[in-house]
């Protein structure tokens, strides 16, 4: 399955000009606008040049403003959750489970899709370079910072997260050039958690974000941004499936640092 329009503009966000980030912007929040617009119309109304309209599309990986505007056609009457898996007022006990677990699976894979290699990479290089690792979140995301925690700590790494917002502000005020902060939050709005990325940042130390909104505080301030993706029903708020894709990523950033350093010790072995 292919990257998403709405994906890609996402995973480019925070490595995007300030007039790209316009340009972005104006999708992100008017999609249905842009395929019914030429792209002199889009410039036009951005205050932009046509050429930097173009640019913008070739910089999120399509030939041009066209192939971009099919794209994202093609998504808006293709939703991201099926009308057949949105759970309804009747459904038995066995249609519901496979409801869930199929929604489960398709947040998984859209968070798959819209992060790239690159971006999987210097996460990885950074984590596995820190003296040590503090994991930070406020209320669900809290628990998803302490799973966090428990799996790092198995990778032999200096780890350590807290469900006190208080506790966290002051871990993130002693952390050195050293450390690297991942900070964890659904919206990448919340204010005590962006005072604690604030806080990592001016102590020096690198900083890591998971998050489902690129043009976030959060997203955009990280040196790192990892994003999650998924549709919010009537009976699963969008949060909730974010913390399962959430946890996939974590899951993988671990794995890919016990593998690091295994390869490590493999090495001196010989």
């Amino acid at each position: 399955m292919k990257n998403s329009c709405i994906g890609k503009i996402q995973t480019h966000y925070p490595k995007l000009s300030e007039k790209e980030k316009k340009i972005a912007n104006y999708i992100l929040e008017t999609p249905d606008k842009i395929i019914h617009r030429t792209i002199n119309e889009v410039a036009e109304e951005l205050n932009l040049a046509d050429a930097t309209v173009f640019r913008f599309c070739k910089r999120i990986g399509y030939k041009g403003y066209q192939a971009m505007k099919i794209a994202l056609a093609s998504e808006m009457t293709t939703p991201f959750i099926s009308s057949h898996e949105e759970i309804i007022h009747g459904d038995n006990e066995k249609t519901i489970l496979e409801k869930v677990f199929k929604s489960n699976i398709r947040t998984i894979e859209h968070t798959f899709q819209v992060n790239e290699n690159e971006t999987i990479l210097r996460a990885v290089e950074l984590l596995s370079n820190a003296n040590r690792v503090e994991f930070y979140g406020i209320g669900g995301s809290a628990v998803i910072a302490l799973d966090a925690y428990y799996k790092f700590i198995q990778t032999g790494m200096k780890a350590s997260a807290t469900l006190d917002s208080h506790f966290q502000l002051m871990s993130a005020s002693q952390l050195t050039k050293e450390d690297v902060a991942v900070v964890i939050s659904h919206t990448g709005t919340n204010k005590d958690t962006l005072n604690i990325l604030n806080t990592a940042r001016e102590s020096g130390a690198k900083t890591i974000g998971i998050t489902s909104v690129a043009k976030s505080p959060i997203g955009q301030k990280v040196d790192v941004a990892l994003y999650t993706s998924s549709d919010e029903t009537e009976y699963r708020s969008e949060s909730l499936a974010s913390r399962i894709a959430q946890l996939s990523l974590i899951d993988a950033l671990s794995v890919n640092l016990m593998v690091l350093n295994k390869k490590v010790l493999m090495k001196e072995d010989i």
